[in-house]
């Protein structure tokens, strides 16, 4: 896979994993915290697009209690999640670890609003899930939700701008706001040389990164990420996940990321374990 480890050098290059977030953040914003988009210093804009680097407040971002759900029926039913109940605190990036098939997907399509539980209640952001009607739970995917897949779901014929815009796009954000947003995003993640390359001219890592800041566009209150690392090689891994943390701290998102890579909880503010449907432990 020497095409990732080339794309990491380049990351590297930019110290992005060690500390180039906040850098490019800084350069565009100023220590201070207030911005040429009107954003008050150490605040989240009431509105728009605008970033700033925000304290988030405290409390839980994601409330799930006695949580189930089942595919199939009868004796053929397979139980993926089986009393699930959990919180994830805001402003931290939350580990969700477990073997394939332990139910880590399930979950995070039901707190993303994905799929529907047969039984339980899931609260995101302070919204019962189950209160929103369809064009609720479709504002609340575009709004408040980011996801980040392992197959990285870029458009093949659009640039990595394009692709971050898209989000912008279909909240018809003004040209010149949406402009500035895409180049925030493509700086935070190391990608501001990159930004009229398309998916095929970027290495795996790179693709992920222009996911990750296409995920961000509309300033979410939660990041999930299914095996965000799950197609990268260990050290591009490593340097993506590092890049999941960094925009936690940078953005004042809370992040929700499965992963069965040992080598990445580290990273992670805590690590709710999940085995065969079942939170096993927590801390």
């Amino acid at each position: 896979m020497s095409g990732e480890h080339n794309a990491s050098g380049q990351d590297r290059s930019r110290g992005v994993a060690g500390g180039g977030v906040h850098d490019a953040y800084d350069a565009r914003h100023g220590a201070a915290g207030g911005g040429a988009d009107g954003v008050g210093d150490g605040g989240r804009p009431a509105g728009g697009v605008g970033t700033a680097v925000a304290e988030a407040p405290p409390g839980a971002m994601v409330v799930v209690e006695d949580l189930h759900r089942s595919y199939g029926t009868a004796a053929g039913a397979v139980h993926a999640l089986r009393g699930v109940s959990c919180r994830v605190p805001r402003g931290e990036l939350v580990a969700l670890r477990g073997r394939s098939g332990s139910g880590k997907t399930t979950l995070l399509n039901l707190v993303g609003g994905l799929d529907t539980p047969d039984s339980g209640r899931i609260t995101v952001d302070g919204t019962a899930l189950a209160d929103l009607g369809e064009s609720g739970m479709l504002a609340m995917r575009r709004e408040r939700i980011g996801f980040v897949f392992q197959s990285f779901g870029l458009i093949p014929i659009l640039s990595a701008a394009e692709n971050v815009g898209v989000p912008l796009r279909l909240r018809k954000v003004a040209p010149r706001e949406r402009e500035e947003r895409v180049q925030l995003l493509l700086s935070l993640v190391g990608l501001a040389d990159h930004a009229e390359q398309r998916p095929g001219e970027l290495s795996g890592g790179q693709q992920q990164r222009v996911a990750i800041a296409r995920a961000l566009a509309n300033r979410p209150a939660l990041l999930i990420a299914d095996e965000p690392t799950g197609q990268l090689d260990a050290e591009t891994g490593l340097e993506v996940m590092e890049l999941l943390r960094a925009v936690v701290r940078s953005e004042g998102v809370t992040a929700l990321v499965a992963t069965h890579d040992a080598n990445l909880l580290g990273l992670a503010d805590r690590v709710m374990e999940l085995s065969d449907g079942v939170i096993t432990e927590e801390g």
